[in-house]
């Protein structure tokens, strides 16, 4: 596989490296973030060799690409070359959004270190319970075990020294005086003098007296300050002066402000996240473990799992041990098992190798290949791993079942969850087996709408593009007035790089088949689809302009993806009294295989009606 090669190719269809604000990459997905001038070519992106899938989430666009991601980030970071945020302006998105991101993009890098560090521990404590049970031994006792164990620890001991510096690339901030107030929290004689039953005070004001090694909200919090404080140093020293007096002042500023403001703010906040998640456990730890195990990965297509990380962390650090991602891990063995059921029950050759593959990344903690590469994309076989997730959460919590590290959710981490005891560690296996086997065996039997191989069946008349007459005529699929494609407000069509065509205004809100076809393409967001004609002619129907931002809202399909459907079929209504009040409803159709026809002209008449010719392709 050419790396290079499909790096160029990305990179040119989210707009060249002029439109990419940022880009980071996270197990399976390259992240964009990019120019609201324009949009990536999402289309095209969704059939470059190598894409699974591509998601506009939370202000970005995520290119799915499964294991070989970082091969092709790194042929990526020459192209891009340095980025420059003073040219570019990051889209607009709510508070709640950006907060997301934040803490995605801050916890991601060290997920790798994280889940290192859990599997340690996991097999740490398996060697404590051989020793104990075959040896009569306690292993702790030596320093090997000593040894490794604080490798296994440091991670979430140092955590506030760690987290400062991704939260500085995050906020802009230094990355190395945000490391020092990471490490101040750290320090010994800080950490003794919390530790002491006597008051502590700063600059004659008592202060909160709080245990900030592991935390993770104070840190953030700090650092997040200090970029603002920087930039107001950065401001008024003179230039001579700034490699000094900015480091410094910041540290005299920032370290009273940390201990005597936002190191309690956070330490409250990290508290009352807690309190919450732990009172519905409270209530029932049945509903809690359903809720995560079902939602889990609901989350994680919006990347809004990140928001509930730092309670698995708080937990560990405070009391060695954490149920959040026993839950989670249904979730996942869940995902694993409805990708598992897609690939026996799929004839879709390239479908199955993409489910095989995806279940084996699953099973090790990384489910998003199953998400969007099988599951999601099938939708059924989504439903099935979100309920029999729910039911092997709603099992652990039942056990008691609970993991004493932070551990990504997989097949190697199992032993995470070994310490809990029989009861909670048997509930633990029983639910990740139900998760994986029911969800494989409950997609076997609800099944799904197969996707067709390439090549179409048997029974489907078809003819091959070289059969074409000379002028092959193709009907309109929707009513309206016809619009040059130059003319269209949406460069990725205008410019003709998605393929020749022609634009329809509609007066009526339906698309229907133009010729006998397959639908080969459907978005759930219903604002475009995809067919190939019997004769070989691709087309993409493109239903107004940014009008995926409605999420399918006013829109209603009568079709779905893989089926065969003849001509005059409805595809897709929509409102249109009530959508182009916000959007232009300006309809690209495009000829997606365009360079394999000499020629493509449109009708010359104003107003074009369904049963009226529109496209004319030459061979």
């Amino acid at each position: 596989m050419d790396y290079q090669k499909i790096a160029r190719q990305i990179l040119e269809l989210v707009g060249g490296k002029e439109n990419v604000v940022s880009l980071t990459h996270c197990f399976t997905r390259l992240r964009f973030q990019l120019n609201d001038n324009k949009q990536a070519d999402r289309e095209k992106l969704l059939q470059t060799e190598g894409v699974i899938s591509v998601v506009e989430s939370s202000g970005q666009y995520q290119v799915v690409l499964g294991n070989k991601v970082t091969k092709i980030y790194d042929q990526l970071l020459p192209l891009i070359g340095k980025l420059t945020q003073n040219k570019l302006t990051e889209p607009k998105v709510s508070l709640g959004v950006k907060i997301l991101n934040a803490f995605a993009a801050i916890f991601t890098p060290i997920i790798p270190a994280i889940a290192a560090s859990g599997m340690l521990k996991g097999i740490l404590a398996i060697a404590v319970m051989i020793g104990n049970y075959y040896y009569q031994t306690d292993i702790k006792t030596y320093n090997t075990y000593t040894i490794l164990h604080a490798a296994s620890d440091a991670v979430f001991y140092f955590m506030p020294i760690i987290l400062g510096y991704t939260a500085a690339k995050v906020f802009k901030a230094h990355e190395f005086i945000s490391m020092i107030i990471g490490a101040t929290l750290c320090y010994p004689s800080i950490v003794n003098l919390m530790a002491s039953k006597t008051a502590v005070t700063l600059f004659a004001i008592e202060l909160t007296k709080a245990s900030y090694t592991s935390s993770v909200i104070p840190i953030i919090l700090a650092v997040f300050i200090l970029s603002y404080v920087q930039r107001f140093l950065e401001n008024i020293i003179p230039e001579v002066l700034k490699i000094i007096m900015v480091p410094t002042f910041s540290l005299l500023i920032m370290i009273p402000a940390t201990l005597l403001i936002f190191g309690p703010i956070g330490i409250y906040i990290g508290e009352f996240i807690n309190w919450v998640y732990y009172f519905i456990m409270g209530v029932s730890p049945i509903l809690l473990g359903a809720f995560i195990g079902g939602v889990w990965c609901i989350l994680v297509i919006f990347g809004a799992h990140r928001a509930i990380v730092p309670i698995g962390l708080n937990d560990v650090a405070r009391t060695g041990k954490q149920n959040l991602l026993a839950f989670a891990g249904a979730a996942n063995f869940a995902q694993a098992g409805a990708a598992f059921g897609v690939f026996f029950k799929t004839k879709n050759k390239n479908l199955k190798t993409v489910a095989a593959s995806a279940t084996v990344t699953a099973l090790f903690g990384i489910t998003e290949p199953a998400i969007y590469g099988a599951n999601l994309r099938l939708k059924r076989p989504m439903i099935c791993a979100v309920i029999c997730g729910a039911i092997a959460g709603g099992l652990m919590g039942w056990g008691g079942s609970y993991g004493n590290a932070f551990a990504n959710q997989g097949v190697l981490t199992i032993p995470v969850y070994a310490e809990a005891g029989t009861k909670a560690f048997l509930c633990y296996l029983i639910g990740i087996g139900f998760a994986f086997f029911g969800s494989c065996i409950m997609t076997m039997i609800v099944g799904f709408n197969d996707i067709p191989n390439e090549e179409a069946p048997k029974t489907m008349p078809t003819t091959s593009s070289t059969q074409l007459t000379s002028d092959t005529a193709i009907l309109s699929p929707v009513a309206g007035e016809v619009i040059a494609l130059d003319q269209v407000k949406d460069e990725a069509f205008a410019s003709g790089a998605m393929g020749k065509g022609i634009a329809v205004y509609p007066k009526v809100g339906e698309i229907v088949a133009p010729e006998d076809c397959t639908v080969t393409a459907l978005y759930p967001t219903l604002h475009a689809m995809g067919l190939k004609l019997d004769n070989g002619i691709e087309l993409l129907i493109h239903i107004g302009i940014d009008t995926v931002n409605l999420q399918g809202k006013y829109f209603q399909s009568y079709v779905h993806a893989g089926q065969h459907i003849t001509k005059g079929t409805k595809l897709v209504s929509f409102d249109i009294d009530k959508i182009q009040q916000q959007f232009d409803l300006t309809t690209s159709i495009i000829v997606v295989n365009s360079d394999q026809y000499k020629n493509i002209e449109y009708c010359q008449q104003a107003q074009v009606s369904e049963k009226d010719d529109l496209l004319f392709i030459q061979v």
